[in-house]
């Protein structure tokens, strides 16, 4: 992060590939772990196989909590690779590859090339982008929609007019909107811009609203970009009167939207919450807040337009999410971009200052020692990793491996700060980086991913049943569906549990020297036959039983539970 002024283009050449190869490192290597992998795969895989893409479903229920345009691109990442361990992962780091690039080509523009460098490496060092670009989840795909957004728009307001990077902004917070509700937030960049404006009323270089007829292009262009799934929505619903059909539209437009900003019913967290996620998962980029935040201030006095779009939009998102109930830390995720391209520009000044070296090369010491702690906690004989491992059911045999590479890590890291020491520290920062991601990838989740995917429990099931046996499923999760070989049969997700039990039982009897039932042991009716059930192991802190169909006693439906639904998340 402190390159000489002459760097050579091989120097920078080999920073962005080890960048890369650590996003890289680990794919195709783990299977899909919850809490949302698994559905979106189930979701996706169930695209493929059936051809319906319209409607995604988590087993044989409609999925509506989220929008199928996530797992279309993981669907189609099938298509084009073949492999679903390396297809599910795909979309978000492709999503990641391409914020880096935007962040990058947006600094250029709003300064010079210089500053996009410190700009992307500011990105990539804080924990949660890397977090999100190693996983599965929407949200990386979301914050590259966003990114997006946001750099045709500061395009347009900041170095326009350009018409076609307006366009292209408003087109991308549309797709960002059907990809998760919240992809409009790019469009508040418009606020402090009219602030600014106001208080700065000569600007030739860019056109006012009202002054260019193309401004009226803003709200077609967001409209398309929601029609990418909107427009197939409504002519499915147009021409059919499929109850269930409706009710999916109705859920996910209404209730998973406008209902779960405004009373949510779940992940309900303090006001405060964002300010423990700025601390933690922004690390190491939070531990400069005390000397950018003053800079910022200054610079937002002087009205300079660049920093008072970038941290004006970031400031109405940290308090629109702020205000409602529901919190989650990835909500907050979309600003971290946008706050690296406001703290490049200082970032050279900030790295020759003796305090920031100092707490950057303690960042890296501290990662260094706790990983070095855990390393030979994992090698002791009862410590705190053997009693987390115990209650999570992972092999101890397992627990070498975890700490070999934890100690790897450790060791390098500290010869990072050995050798780079104060005057390089953000040199340091940014390959602990890198070692931290490849550490990840390629030792922690492959060694963990048997027991995080669920796949060892159902591995069990397989070898218990035997290959000419038939599986259902009560009270099951996604990665359990997911693993299930060969493929399971399930009564429901959300239903109540008397209404699988009723399905389950009626299934299970039909055949009962064949079908097999792998059920939640705190959804088990009284009536089963306790001699026949089978403990067959614990999965992400769930204990699993398996129950033969001959364990159902004869007249068991007057003994199933009058539960509500399970909201399955």
């Amino acid at each position: 992060m402190h390159p000489p002024r002459r760097s050579s283009r091989r120097s920078q050449l080999l920073l962005v590939v080890l960048l890369v190869l650590s996003l890289l490192a680990g794919l195709g290597m783990r299977q899909p772990s919850p809490p949302d992998e698994p559905r979106f795969v189930l979701a996706a895989r169930t695209m493929v196989e059936t051809g319906q893409w319209l409607l995604p479903h988590r087993g044989s229920e409609l999925y509506a909590e989220k929008p199928p345009v996530f797992m279309w691109m993981q669907a189609a990442a099938y298509k084009l690779v073949g492999d679903w361990n390396i297809a599910f992962l795909l979309p978000s780091l492709l999503a990641a590859l391409l914020t880096l690039w935007l962040t990058w080509d947006l600094s250029r523009r709003l300064w010079n090339r210089r500053i996009a460098r410190f700009a992307v490496l500011a990105l990539f060092v804080c924990l949660q982008f890397g977090l999100m670009a190693k996983r599965a989840q929407i949200d990386m795909v979301l914050v590259a929609m966003t990114t997006l957004s946001l750099w045709g728009l500061l395009r347009h307001l900041l170095r326009g007019p350009d018409w076609r990077a307006l366009a292209i902004g408003a087109f991308a917070a549309g797709v960002g909107t059907v990809t998760k509700g919240v992809g409009f937030l790019p469009l508040l960049v418009l606020l402090p811009w009219l602030g600014w404006r106001w208080r700065r009323s000569a600007h030739p270089e860019v056109a006012l609203p009202g002054r260019d007829w193309r401004w009226s292009l803003l709200l077609p262009c967001f409209i398309a970009g929601t029609a990418v799934w909107l427009l197939p929505l409504g002519i499915a619903l147009l021409h059919s009167a499929d109850p269930t059909l409706h009710s999916y539209a109705h859920e996910l437009l209404f209730k998973q939207t406008g209902t779960r900003y405004a009373a949510a019913w779940h992940h309900r967290q303090p006001a405060w919450y964002y300010l423990q996620v700025i601390a933690t998962l922004w690390l190491p980029g939070s531990l400069l807040l005390p000397w950018l935040l003053p800079a910022w201030w200054r610079r937002c006095k002087r009205l300079d337009p660049r920093y008072v779009l970038l941290l004006g939009w970031s400031l109405l998102v940290l308090l629109f999410f702020t205000f409602s109930p529901g919190k989650r830390e990835v909500y907050i995720f979309p600003m971290l971009p946008a706050l690296a391209v406001a703290a490049a520009p200082l970032l050279a000044g900030l790295l020759r200052r003796r305090g920031v070296q100092w707490v950057l090369l303690l960042y890296v010491a501290v990662l260094s020692l706790a990983t070095l702690a855990l390393g030979l906690d994992a090698l002791a004989g009862d410590g705190w990793a053997q009693r987390n491992a115990a209650r999570r059911a992972i092999d101890a045999a397992v627990l070498p491996q975890i700490g070999g590479w934890l100690i790897a890590f450790g060791l390098a890291a500290a010869a990072l700060v050995a050798v780079l020491r104060l005057r390089r520290a953000g040199l340091a920062v940014v390959l602990a980086t890198v070692l931290l991601w490849a550490l990840y990838g390629l030792g922690l989740m492959p060694a963990l991913d048997p027991y995080s995917s669920a796949s060892a429990v159902m591995d069990k099931v397989q070898r218990r049943i035997g290959p000419d046996a038939q599986l259902g499923m009560v009270a099951w999760r996604e990665q359990n569906l997911l693993q299930a070989t060969p493929r399971a049969r399930d009564f429901g997700f959300k239903r109540p549990l008397s209404a699988q039990w009723h399905d389950a039982i009626a299934w299970a009897t039909a055949d009962p020297a064949h079908r097999w039932l792998f059920v939640l042991d705190q959804a088990l009716v009284p009536c089963v036959d306790p001699a026949q059930v089978i403990d067959i192991g614990t999965a992400n802190r769930n204990r699993w039983l398996l129950l033969p169909g001959s364990a159902l006693r004869a007249g068991c439906e007057a003994h199933l539970p009058d539960t509500g639904e399970d909201d399955g998340d």
